[in-house]
């Protein structure tokens, strides 16, 4: 809130970064997560949360982005990536998600009015 400036061990201290890179280190740092993220998440939850990243930042209110946050993540509660997830951890297994981008978006996807083009 002060708009102090500190630096990258601090952030790391604080709790704000997970690590720390030198530069020529930095992208295989980076490919690593990616591939640890894509390996270990479901598409359709990533697909979302990415539309939602882009678009409730720019929300009217941030009531609207809860009421868009809330209703993906009761679907998202419901649907068999999320049997698949619970299955695999108990059966100590990777997961396999059944959904996907190209057909089990939740019902109220995309909830925004595209602008027209001009």
């Amino acid at each position: 809130m002060t708009g102090r400036v500190f630096n990258a061990a601090e952030a790391l201290q604080g709790g704000l970064v997970r690590s720390i890179h030198a530069p020529a280190d930095l992208m295989d740092a980076a490919r690593a997560l990616a591939r640890e993220i894509a390996d270990n998440t479901a598409p359709v939850s990533i697909a979302l949360t990415r539309a939602m990243l882009w678009r409730l930042s720019a929300a009217e209110h941030p009531m609207a982005a809860h009421q868009i946050d809330s209703r993906a993540i009761y679907r998202r509660s419901r649907s068999g990536d999320a049997k698949e997830g619970i299955s695999s951890f108990l059966e100590k297994r990777p997961p396999v998600y059944p959904d996907k981008v190209s057909a089990d978006m939740p019902d109220f996807f995309p909830w925004w009015d595209e602008p027209a083009y001009k």
